[in-house]
């Protein structure tokens, strides 16, 4: 387990302070609060346009907000692995499983370095965690949906950090990928790390993840999942969703006019 899997035991692994995200000034996730427990499994739901991929990049460090703060509680670094929608994933670039999930360790090896025993090891590890054994050679193209996600979730072993970022990881895959998926991240909280999942699937959600974040643009429920998704909050959720004004102005709180945030990265 890496070194970053040390942190502080008491303090989030997560915390967003007044996190206000969007594009050209414009907000797609307004003023939002709230902690994430180290080894959280934390699912953030809601429809279509509600800022749920927008809140990921920013945490992936993609995206930089237009106000507000995001702190990575006891890491001096922002400790992240990253997992995007499949379709974001060019599969026709010429590159085998292995090397793509060797891709995984390039944060420790540098963009030049060739692989040492250790890395090799830890790549073979990772295929055969995922059921990919026998798929080493064969290029992305190649592969099934289920199995490009297997080779996704094995780069993500690789690369072995504290924060696992998860980008609608079930769409358009099978039952039996689903089920080993869902068992790798049981794993990974067993393990400590903290998981953060967009998910339009409820199912799956009160299946496996204990807490969720409804989100609709603003935070409509942060908490145990049961409460979260009850009828009467997605109904909200889909209600706030449907009034969105794509040429809204930035908006500001009461408590924050005359000021102006500035964005942090602890």
């Amino acid at each position: 387990m890496g070194a970053a899997l040390n942190a502080v035991a008491h303090a989030p692994a997560i915390r967003l302070v007044n996190l206000t995200l969007g594009y050209d000034r414009r907000p797609a996730v307004h003023h939002l609060d709230g902690e994430i427990a180290p080894g959280e499994g934390l699912a953030v739901c809601g429809p279509n346009g509600a800022g749920k991929s927008t809140l990921l990049k920013a945490l992936a460090g993609l995206l930089t907000p237009l106000g507000g703060a995001i702190y990575f509680g006891g890491s001096p670094f922002r400790a992240t692995a990253y997992l995007p929608q499949v379709v974001d994933v060019d599969r026709t670039f010429p590159i085998n499983v292995r090397d793509f999930v060797a891709m995984g360790a390039l944060a420790r090896i540098g963009l030049l370095a060739a692989l040492n025993a250790a890395e090799r090891a830890r790549v073979a590890a990772a295929i055969e965690t995922v059921g990919l054994v026998g798929f080493e050679s064969r290029t992305l193209e190649t592969l099934s949906g289920g199995q490009m996600q297997r080779a996704l979730f094995a780069r993500l072993i690789v690369q072995d950090q504290p924060i696992i970022l998860l980008d609608e990881p079930f769409g358009a895959i099978d039952e039996a990928t689903i089920d080993d998926l869902l068992a790798l991240i049981a794993k990974w909280r067993a393990e400590g790390r903290t998981i953060v999942a967009v998910l339009h699937e409820l199912d799956i959600v009160r299946r496996a993840f204990p807490r969720t974040l409804l989100l609709a643009r603003e935070c409509i429920f942060w908490g145990d999942t049961r409460d979260a998704l009850c009828e009467k909050n997605l109904i909200r959720a889909r209600a706030m969703s449907e009034a969105f004004d794509a040429r809204a102005r930035e908006c500001v709180r009461d408590d924050e006019l005359g000021a102006e945030d500035k964005f942090h990265v602890h």
